[in-house]
């Protein structure tokens, strides 16, 4: 169930949801949040956002100290820190000063390229700063829309995102895409007393509207805050911090072993640490954090170059690993852009009429987007037709009849009538109904049976006399590339499945047309059930229908339980939880704040096919990391093994701990070097990555 916004109010001092909001009535509602269609003033205004904050997401900024700080805490700095500490207490300063300069070295690079990516990702934010028009002391204008408050007057228009959340109060109507927040990819129309969300997009119309909520109280800001509860643990983390579990627990193990054949010998407790100091740097990974962050440095810079902007280096690895993608439909399996599909012609007349007497029924400067595909698809096929007529009148469309209207003259100087609109009240314009009604309803559910949204086109004969023209099907169309990506990523090991929000029937048109399986399935049966069922169910569908933000986040926790590294595309606020959930979020081209901020990767060019470079690229730095990890474990066991047995058998001591420090940096400064400029080949790598090692 979607969590409705709170509406804070200003007079009252407590909130109502939108659900009442929407029932009441405007009169109503301006009575509760202590304003009028005028507006309000200026210092009530300021007042109102000191009091309730500003209209924006607020995101818990780290400080950066504590951030700095966490790059010192885990089981590798822990052993190198206790080195630091026992090579004061034994006063070899030497070994002091360059096992302390190696601790600030990892933390200092490690740090670095945390800073970088998270400057790339405000650089992004700043773009999406709006502007809104606003009723203040009953004059229009334009402030920063992060200073809207409940109880302002707003107007939005064709190509506004809406700022917060709105009821309607003056005007006709409004169409309105709420793709990035419902995954409809078809606009919804809005009517007087509706509720438009904010980060929704207006397609047709303008209206003035009451503010009702905003910032983190709106429907937007709510879905975000499923955001902040969500903790994730990258497997590069996880990888880590077994890596140094287990060389910790050997070092104790030989550690054990030298204090016991001291106390047999008799040995001085001092010189027995010295030779504790030696084992415990010996079992340290020097360089290993400082060489896998240049290496996912290295990646993301790469990644950048592919229109690819990582976020969080740690997704780099799971990338590698990742072996199903959920990926968002609208926008980007599909164009989010209506189309028209094989036109249905009635009676005498051809799939060209009904085209030709559509497109007269339509206006570009309306812009409105059935308008736009319909006018597109004539110009392309009928390139020359509509220049032989000329418009005399036109009705835009009604939302109470449903319908556009235009009269029309020929370069033969007769007039006609066109209109289109929902195929019902087309019909219900002629004459022949009865003949013509049970075919005409056949070819619509046909039509819907397949996701697609139809249209009737009418005009009328030299008597006047409406005629049925025919049918024309609207479709969101897969982009271009998204079959063959689709195909790439299954022959590199990796599921896709398609997660919408729209209704079962597109859902499986468009996988069918992209190459994905039809075994779509409704989120509201197949979630509602056992973790065990719906994890079966989950694993072995092509995809999902009529999802919510909730039913994504689901999704991406049931793979996980069985060990699959899960993959998330999405744009809006709505994908924003299950994005930060999955082990890689990638919030393509065009998302909204929301999912940037909760992605591990920002792709700049449409559609999957960038992912595909990322995988490859990411798979190229997996095999880097990995080919060091086995290299340098190895290593260190050795030298540990090598020390340990010349101690207890020998009764000698080998070298120094500033020698195996010394050793451990010349041995891995060239393959941090070598990071920067040799790339392995691309393995095909399964669920876990780098924890296959252990």
């Amino acid at each position: 169930m979607i969590v409705s916004p709170v509406i804070i109010v200003d007079k009252m001092n407590s909130s109502i949801t939108t659900e009442e909001a929407k029932a009441k009535d405007i009169e109503e509602l301006l009575k509760t949040l202590s304003t009028s269609k005028e507006g309000l003033s200026t210092s009530e205004a300021e007042g109102r956002l000191q009091k309730y904050g500003y209209n924006e997401l607020t995101e818990k900024k780290v400080n950066p100290l504590l951030k700095f700080m966490s790059y010192f805490w885990g089981p590798i700095p822990w052993m190198i820190e206790v080195a630091a500490v026992l090579s004061a207490v034994i006063h070899h300063w030497e070994d002091f000063w360059i096992i302390f300069a190696l601790l600030l070295l990892n933390a200092v690079v490690g740090f670095w390229q945390e800073y970088k990516a998270d400057n790339a990702i405000e650089l992004l934010k700043q773009k999406l700063a709006l502007n809104a028009r606003v009723l203040r002391a009953g004059k229009w204008t334009e402030v920063p829309a992060r200073e809207l408050v409940p109880g302002d007057i707003v107007r939005v228009r064709l190509g506004d995102i809406i700022p917060a959340d709105i009821k309607l109060t003056d005007g006709d109507y409004l169409q309105v895409d709420e793709s990035a927040l419902t995954g409809e990819s078809l606009p919804v129309e809005k009517h007087l007393s509706d509720v438009a969300y904010s980060g929704s997009v207006v397609r047709q119309g303008e209206m003035n509207a009451l503010v009702v909520a905003t910032g983190m109280n709106s429907y937007f800001g709510k879905t975000a805050k499923l955001v902040e509860d969500v903790k994730t643990q990258s497997h590069i983390q996880k990888v880590i911090i077994k890596i140094g579990n287990y060389l910790i627990y050997l070092a104790i193990a030989m550690v054990s072993l030298i204090f016991v054949a001291a106390f047999v010998r008799g040995e001085s407790f001092p010189e027995t640490l010295k030779f504790a100091l030696v084992l415990l740097v010996a079992a340290i990974p020097v360089a290993l954090l400082a060489v896998l962050s240049v290496s996912m440095a290295v990646g993301a810079v790469n990644l950048a170059k592919k229109k690819a902007i990582v976020s969080k280096l740690a997704a780099i690895e799971e990338i590698a690993g990742m072996d199903i993608l959920c990926s968002d439909k609208t926008g980007t399996i599909t164009k989010n852009e209506l189309t028209l599909a094989e036109v249905v012609p009635f009676a005498e007349f051809t799939a060209n009429d009904v085209l030709l007497y559509a497109a007269l029924a339509s206006r570009a400067e309306d812009k409105d987007p059935i308008d736009s595909a319909i006018i597109t698809k004539t110009e392309q096929e009928l390139p020359e037709a509509p220049r032989s007529y000329k418009i005399i009148e036109f009705e835009p469309f009604d939302p109470v009849s449903k319908r556009t209207e235009a009269t029309i003259a020929s370069t033969d100087g007769n007039s006609f009538k066109v209109s289109k609109g929902a195929p019902q009240v087309i019909l219900s314009l002629v004459s022949n109904k009865a003949d013509i009604e049970s075919k005409m309803e056949s070819e619509v559910n046909a039509q819907a049976a397949k996701g697609y949204r139809t249209l009737g086109v009418a005009k009328t004969d030299a008597q006047g006399n409406w005629q049925f023209v025919g049918l024309i099907p609207l479709y969101d169309p897969p982009r271009e590339d998204s079959a063959q990506t689709i195909k790439t990523a299954q022959a590199m090991g990796v599921d896709v499945k398609m997660v919408t929000g729209d209704h079962t029937a597109i859902a499986k048109e468009v996988a069918q047309q992209v190459g994905l399986g039809t075994n779509i399935m409704s989120t509201a049966t197949s979630l509602d059930k056992s973790d065990s069922e719906a994890v079966r169910i989950v694993e072995d569908a092509d995809g999902f229908a009529q999802v919510f933000p909730e039913h994504k986040y689901r999704i991406v926790e049931l793979l996980q339980k069985e060990q699959h590294i899960v993959g998330m595309t999405g744009d809006g606020v709505n994908d924003a939880p299950a994005l930060k959930k999955a082990d890689t979020g990638f919030a393509v081209a065009g998302a909204t704040d929301a999912a940037k901020s909760a992605a591990d990767i920002v792709l700049t060019l449409p559609g999957l096919s960038v992912i595909i470079d990322a995988i490859m690229e990411s798979r190229k730095i997996f095999q880097r990391m990995n080919s060091y990890a086995i290299y340098r474990i190895a290593e260190t066991m050795r030298v540990l093994f090598f020390i340990t047995l010349a101690i207890l058998i020998f009764d000698f001591y080998p070298v120094t701990a500033l020698m195996i420090v010394l050793l451990a940096l010349l041995n891995d400064a060239p393959i941090i070097w070598q990071s920067h400029t040799t790339m392995f080949a691309i393995p095909i790598c399964r669920r876990n990555g780098i924890c296959d090692l252990f």
